[in-house]
């Protein structure tokens, strides 16, 4: 069924869209001297490859939409070049129809000539989206790379003090070009004749010499010959002098001597002939292994390390030892800490605490010393403790405390009770009584609580006051609930609901 669909599709495209081109076909055909290539896969939104850029002229033009370039569904694309959207060439006609099911296999071959300008093609799908690109086209004369590549050689190998290389030199040659790219990188060893660069050329007889370089682009440019020179000379005496090793024990010490919990060895070596090649210790009797990271000992008990090194001529030292013993850490502080919480404030003859209470936490840790001290008032959230509490709020309360110390034990939860009772005067006797916070008309639904002496949380807002500007009545809005977050009245949602309320009134503006 999809076949016959396809196949139908490819019969209408065939039909309203004329190819303006030479006809196009899978047959050979002589290629111009530049060749552009699109292909196209399943996707119905994107050309699989496309090419981006170009040089002005006669150019070959294939198109393939087929099995090989991945289309399975045998859907039909087309490669269009616009020639009407203002801003693009429109010298070129391009409307070529390709399917994995035509005659030539989905792959089409067309000659055009490019001129300098952009270009823009597209294939437009029935139903779908379709794919739309750019081809850049630069003048095939002037427009081209004419900057050579960038070339340069290094020279490596052992050097005396005189900067002399010891038997040997190598001299690596690096080109780079940002247009074209590099075609060729060529060398000669004391003008000798160029041969072409293709790995990093060691130069071992004895006297002066000078490497020359060169590079090609794809686009023909040559570099200037550029050049290093370097003396060779006999090795020095042969190295017989092995590498100095030593080691180095770091950690925690008791009284004794002893490394607590772990021991450190740290090893170094030195040469001054050939240099150091490698550091090889065992520890407790194991075999001898490569040393590259300071070993750390944890096991409890006596250690034996032995270590040596070797230079680059070979040379082993002596084994060298150092012993050690690691002992096990004392116990862990595992006891939490100790905390307790009081309660002050002016009380009447039923105990009650008349305007507001005070509550006081305090903890210590004989251990590890306390790191944090928490509470909670009522059903809020667990806070951190800085200051003592101020609860005014009428009612019952409850305030539970905990504590942590630095060894990371918490101690129980605890808690205490008590009660607030207003204190019989009334600061507010024309109190707005409504029953939620309101402000400018923002109803923020949080009750409209007795802040315990006759004042509801309408009445400290006061909207109806006079303020130098709007800034500063959201200021006071916040500085009014921020208390009444402190003594339990509000909890932050519903402070931050009456100051977002605040700040989208007009009091004030």
């Amino acid at each position: 069924m999809t076949r016959r669909i396809t196949a139908v599709l490819a019969a209408l495209l065939l039909t309203v869209i004329p190819l303006a081109v030479a006809p196009a076909s899978a047959a050979p055909r002589v290629a111009a001297d530049q060749v552009l290539t699109w292909t196209a896969d399943d996707n119905i939104t994107r050309y699989k490859s496309a090419p981006t850029t170009a040089v002005a002229g006669a150019t070959t033009i294939i198109w393939e939409n087929s099995a090989a370039t991945g289309n399975t569904t045998g859907m039909p694309h087309t490669l269009t070049f616009d020639t009407s959207t203002e801003g693009y060439n429109h010298d070129v006609t391009v409307n070529i129809l390709a399917s994995p099911f035509d005659a030539s296999n989905g792959r089409h071959q067309a000659t055009v000539t490019l001129t300098p300008g952009k270009y823009r093609y597209f294939c437009s799908i029935p139903g779908h989206s379709g794919m739309v690109g750019e081809l850049v086209v630069t003048d095939g004369g002037g427009g081209g790379d004419s900057t050579p590549p960038t070339v340069t050689a290094a020279v490596t190998g052992d050097q005396d003090p005189d900067g002399n290389y010891l038997g040997a030199a190598t001299v690596t040659v690096t080109a780079t070009d940002t247009d074209s790219g590099v075609r060729t990188v060529e060398y000669q060893v004391d003008d000798t004749s160029f041969a072409p660069y293709t790995a990093p050329v060691r130069v071992t007889a004895i006297g002066d010499h000078s490497v020359q370089f060169r590079a090609t682009d794809q686009a023909g440019n040559t570099s200037a010959v550029g050049s290093v020179s370097f003396r060779i000379v006999e090795p020095g005496e042969q190295d017989t002098t092995a590498p100095v090793v030593d080691a180095a024990l770091a950690g925690d010490r008791d009284d004794d001597g002893n490394y607590v919990g772990t021991a450190t060895a740290t090893l170094t070596a030195t040469d001054s002939g050939s240099g150091v090649a490698t550091i090889e210790y065992a520890l407790d009797g194991a075999a001898f292994t490569g040393y590259t990271n300071p070993i750390v000992v944890s096991t409890v008990g006596m250690h034996m390390l032995h270590y040596r090194a070797t230079d680059v001529a070979g040379n082993t030292s002596a084994e060298q030892m150092a012993h050690f013993t690691v002992v096990a850490p004392p116990a862990g502080d595992t006891t939490p800490p100790t905390v307790a919480a009081t309660v002050t404030g002016d009380r009447n003859d039923d105990g009650g605490y008349v305007g507001g209470a005070t509550v006081t936490v305090t903890a210590t840790d004989a251990d590890s010393a306390v790191a944090t001290v928490e509470y909670a008032l009522d059903a809020g959230a667990w806070t951190a403790y800085t200051a003592p509490v101020s609860v005014r709020a009428t009612g019952a309360h409850t305030v539970r405390y905990r504590a942590t110390d630095t060894a990371g034990n918490v101690s129980a939860e605890q808690s205490t009770t008590f009660t607030v009772v207003a204190d019989g005067t009334d600061g507010c006797p024309d109190s707005d009584t409504r029953a939620t916070v309101v402000v400018d008309g923002y109803d923020t639904g949080v009750t409209n609580a007795d802040t315990g002496n006759g004042c509801t949380i309408n009445d400290l807002i006061d909207e109806h006051a006079d303020y130098p500007g709007h800034a500063e009545f959201v200021r006071h809005v916040e500085a009014v609930t921020t208390a009444l977050v402190t003594d339990g009245t509000l909890d932050r949602r519903q402070q931050g609901a009456i100051v977002r309320a605040a700040a989208r009134s007009d009091v004030g503006a």
